[in-house]
Order: structure tokens, then C-alpha cells, then sequence
């Protein structure tokens, strides 16, 4: 698994935004160009490259320039460390739902 030096809070705070997730979500498709990304959003194009910045800043894309053309491409590492905590998150809730199910069905059993 690649380590990476966002922290698990700075991908959440993207993630937050509809808009970021937005592009992240057109970017699973594969790179784009910003201007290609900003397209469905009517915002100015400088508010909608501060929504990149922080994605990018957070690692959740990258970008490479040639010529004039910024293009945009998804980091799915990142993600990963999202999904992971999720899943760590999920555990721990199954676990301690099973036990509070076992307690009640204990409860249940027995004589009054």
C-alpha cells in the first residue's frame, strides 16, 4: 500500500464539498482538462480552480501541464486511506452492534 502525506482530516474537508466531489467523481473516468472539469459548474473559473488546489493539495489528484492545457488526473491512493478509516470505522460499529444484539437477546431469555 503507498503511504501518503495527506492527512485522513485534509481528504475529509475535500470530500465535504459537492462540488469537489464532483470532479472527483468525473475524474474516476480519467484525466480532464480544467477547463473540460469546470465546465458543468457555473462558478468563475478562478473559485473553481480553488476546489482543484485543495484536491490537489490534499492529494487527491495531480496535475501536469503541457503547453497552455492543465490536466487533471484522480489519486486513488488517497482515497484508499479514506476507504480504510471507513472500514476501521465500520468494525468497530458491527462489532459493538453484535454485542448490544447478543446483550438483548440475553435480556430477552431471561426469566422475569
Amino acid at each position: 500500500m503507498v503511504q501518503t502525506t495527506a492527512s485522513i482530516d485534509d481528504i475529509f474537508r475535500a470530500l465535504s464539498d459537492p462540488t469537489r466531489r464532483q470532479v472527483l467523481e468525473r475524474l474516476s473516468r480519467g484525466p480532464a482538462s480544467v477547463s473540460e472539469l469546470a465546465k458543468p459548474f457555473s462558478m468563475a473559473l478562478p473559485s473553481f480552480v480553488q476546489h482543484l488546489g485543495i484536491l490537489e493539495q490534499c492529494q487527491l489528484v495531480r496535475s501536469s501541464k503541457q503547453g497552455r492545457v492543465r490536466t487533471f488526473e484522480l489519486v486513488p491512493q488517497s482515497l484508499q486511506t479514506a476507504e480504510d478509516w471507513l472500514g476501521r470505522q465500520r468494525q468497530l460499529w458491527e462489532r459493538r452492534l453484535d454485542q448490544l444484539d447478543d446483550y438483548l437477546l440475553k435480556l430477552k431469555d431471561k426469566p422475569s
